[in-house]
């Protein structure tokens, strides 16, 4: 089955009747540092998180970009609902080409269980029969209070918990049960409706059916060895897992100058002068609204054009993959400082905090923090796959 483009957007539309109710709820998901309980029921009965679910599991099977632009959507609606929509939204994904037995223990009850991560490999694996012993502590589990089960990221170690040289990336299937999550750890500067707190793992037992070595993920013998044959699984991890937190910047910066557009309307300057009067505050508006729109187009003709190759059967090569995430990666800093302009000149009310403005700017500034959004190690080994440096060495090979 083929994910088709262009068809309609379930999700999108039933987001866009629901628009109104998760903007209102985007201050009291800050106030309680997590996703309060009403905007986590509208993202499942609007269908978001189950988007790139499978289809025997009541998911969508949707196309990558269809995903990207409903984050997006929720994102310019309140940042905290979009991050968590674009982070746990992924995880059906890479879900739907794990053991199938873990898949029905995890939504064969329920198909509205969701799956948290980090995939930091913060954790260690320690072999012993029939599966391994886990220990670790993690930081920035978004969404958590409202998953029932977890990625957590790992090395595998030896018998006596020594992390394996050279590392050996694995990703690690938890229930609830098995870890827990530390209350009052995440307090920060934006992004705080997102609840992305710290989660710990104590001497918990895992089946080897639940350690992924992350290698599978990346060579394709994961989905060869699920069947799946959907093009939307075919995408590579490096692109689709950068896919929903880029989105959700994105979408954040998109918000921002609503609210701004919305505000400045009626403003009138300390000098006397309205804005809609002022030129420059205006040359300035279509100018990060142009920025905005290219970030947007950028991300989504990416992944689009990442989705028709293995659609048609070919293969993604390092330099793609390396290409896209220089496109993913820049897109976000382009939405952001297009987001600044506008910001800077919302004047002294727009930092008040009863004004929304404020709240997407610190938003978008605390997902252009996330490790996927560093510029240095893309760049450079873009740069270098172009100049026929392939792969490059060391550590600029992580998530490309």
């Amino acid at each position: 089955m083929a994910a088709n483009v262009g068809v309609m957007n379930i999700a999108l539309n039933a987001v866009e009747e629901r628009a109104d109710e998760l903007a209102a709820l985007g201050e009291s998901n800050e106030k309680l540092g997590r996703l309060d309980d009403s905007t986590a029921k509208i993202l499942r009965d609007t269908g978001v998180i189950k988007m790139l679910q499978p289809a025997e599991y009541g998911g969508a099977e949707a196309h990558p970009r269809d995903f990207a632009e409903t984050v997006m959507r929720v994102a310019s609606l309140d940042g905290a609902t979009g991050w968590v929509a674009g982070i746990v939204g992924v995880h059906p994904w890479e879900m739907a080409m794990c053991d199938a037995g873990v898949q029905e223990q995890i939504w064969g009850a329920d198909d509205e269980t969701w799956i948290a991560s980090p995939y930091a490999p913060m954790g260690i694996l320690k072999p012993v029969d029939g599966g391994y012993i886990f220990n670790g502590r993690w930081q920035f589990s978004s969404g958590t209070d409202h998953c029932q089960w977890i990625f957590l990221g790992a090395f595998l170690g030896d018998e006596n918990g020594e992390r394996l040289m050279p590392p050996q990336s694995y990703h690690v299937i938890l229930p609830r049960s098995d870890y827990t999550i530390v209350e009052d750890s995440w307090d920060v500067v934006g992004l705080r409706g997102t609840g992305s707190k710290d989660v710990i793992v104590k001497d918990a037992f895992i089946p080897s059916e639940r350690a992924v070595p992350f290698s599978t993920m990346m060579d394709g013998s994961a989905l060869a060895a699920s069947g799946r044959t959907n093009p939307t699984y075919a995408v590579p991890f490096t692109t689709i897992f950068p896919l929903g937190i880029t989105s959700a910047v994105i979408g954040i910066a998109e918000g921002a100058l609503a609210h701004h557009m919305a505000y400045q309307r009626s403003r009138v300057q300390v000098t006397g002068t309205k804005v809609t009067d002022d030129p420059y505050v205006l040359f300035a508006i279509s100018a990060a609204a142009e920025e905005i729109k290219a970030s947007r187009t950028a991300l989504l003709d990416n992944v689009t054009r990442i989705f028709d190759k293995v659609a048609a059967g070919e293969s993604i090569t390092f330099n793609e993959r390396a290409a896209s995430r220089r496109t993913q990666v820049a897109a976000a800093w382009r939405a952001v400082r297009a987001m600044d302009e506008v910001v800077a000149r919302s004047g002294g009310n727009g930092m008040r905090m009863d004004n929304p403005i404020q709240r997407f700017w610190r938003d978008g500034h605390m997902g252009l923090a996330h490790a996927i959004h560093v510029p240095g190690s893309v760049f450079h080994a873009t740069a270098l796959t172009d100049l026929d440096v392939v792969p490059p060495p060391g550590p600029m090979l992580s998530m490309i």
